[in-house]
């Protein structure tokens, strides 16, 4: 088969995913300050700093994270300082154990996945930290994940009191969260070390801040003359609904590829529609792919019941799960499997579960939808259900 090829509209497409950081971060100027005065005893004195991100999904956490640790590396190397960094993704790295390994592969791509404990692994790193005479700042993003496992939180408070036997290597740490309450999942010896005073908030961008954003990006990834202003402020504005700059690029991105898919030679109004009908605010669709069919069940119950409520309880949920089950005939699973089903949604930061407290009756789970729109989720959880319901 020969298949047809033309110009793009692309002279760089990396400039428009996810993982490409930017040397600049628009309206985030106040942020990057707030993490150099956090961690400059890093590069002055060598005393290890914790900080806490937080704020909606696409609000340039990560990305500002991973800025800043670039740039200061430069600042503690002219402190006569050895500096690195690693960002380990909490959801994707399930569990203490899977986080250290990624720190030790940042090391060493060759160390094996298994064949060491946990205090081997804590061990090792130590050693190499200390080999290598480094600061060493491990950005935990998606936080929430690893504290709500068993060991996550110990695993903070050892990261957190690393520099304490005097050796020569030393640990800072920085959490990322889409709450601004994370940090209660701490316990009492972990949480000492991180003084409130150590947040940084990071609010949704407007849309004219996503417009600026757009527009730099855009010059860095379309040949000139093939995205107009007027389209960079319509993606502005459909985006701005969400504050989500993630969701901005990821639309410039899809309609650019639409585009070239017709060889249109440069971006169009009608592209930025469809685009806007196939992609989904943030990464969504991937974090549902890691869901088996049991699971987005019980997700889709929960975001149905509680799109009027600020929280639903286990009962509210497990009433709704039977009505779904019925709808997409499937058999509902038992209340043991369905808590568990439960517990992983929680783990996975699709949904907050917590034990209630005063002011309800008896000892309840309270569920909660952290951070995504019910209608958005249960919209994207039928749209991958669809094909099983009874017809």
């Amino acid at each position: 088969m020969s298949f047809r090829t033309g110009p793009s509209v692309f002279k760089d497409r990396v400039k428009v995913s996810f993982d490409y950081v930017p040397e600049k971060l628009p309206h985030r100027e106040p942020q990057m300050q707030r993490l150099f005065s956090i961690l400059k005893p890093v590069g002055d004195v060598g005393i290890a700093g914790n900080a806490f991100l937080f704020g909606s999904v696409g609000t340039g956490k990560t990305h500002v994270a991973r800025r800043f640790c670039e740039d200061f590396r430069l600042y503690v190397n002219k402190q006569g300082r050895g500096f690195d960094f690693a960002h380990v993704n909490c959801r994707q790295k399930m569990g203490d154990d899977a986080v250290l390994l990624a720190l030790l592969k940042h090391f060493d791509e060759r160390f094996p996945d298994r064949g060491f404990s946990i205090p081997e692994k804590i061990g090792i790193l130590r050693k190499t930290l200390e080999k290598k005479q480094l600061h060493f700042v491990v950005i935990l993003d998606e936080v929430d994940a690893l504290l709500r496992r068993p060991g996550g939180t110990e695993l903070v408070y050892t990261f957190s009191r690393f520099g304490e036997e005097g050796g020569r290597g030393n640990v800072s740490l920085i959490l990322i969260s889409q709450r601004h309450d994370a940090l209660d999942r701490l316990d009492a010896a972990a949480l000492s070390t991180f003084r409130r005073t150590n947040a940084v908030e990071f609010p949704k961008y407007a849309a004219a801040e996503l417009q600026d954003i757009l527009t730099i990006r855009a010059g860095l990834a379309f040949h000139p003359g093939t995205v107009d202003s007027k389209l960079v402020d319509l993606i502005a504005d459909v985006a701005s609904e969400y504050g989500d700059a993630r969701y901005a690029i990821d639309l410039l991105e899809r309609a650019g590829a639409l585009a070239d898919e017709e060889f249109a030679g440069e971006v169009g109004p009608e592209h930025i529609r469809a685009a806007k009908a196939s992609v989904t605010p943030s990464d969504l669709q991937e974090r549902l792919k890691d869901l088996d069919t049991p699971q987005k069940l019980v997700l889709l119950a929960i975001a149905r019941r509680i799109r009027k409520k600020t929280y639903i309880t286990t009962g509210e949920a497990e009433d709704a799960y039977a009505l779904v089950c019925e709808e997409f005939n499937e058999k509902p699973r038992g209340h043991t499997q369905l808590w568990k089903y439960i517990r992983d949604l929680d783990a996975l930061g699709f949904i907050d579960a917590k034990v209630s407290g005063e002011g309800v009756v008896g000892k309840t789970t309270m569920i909660s939808l952290p951070g995504i729109p019910a209608r958005l989720l249960s919209d994207n959880i039928e749209a991958t259900l669809k094909r099983r319901k009874r017809m």
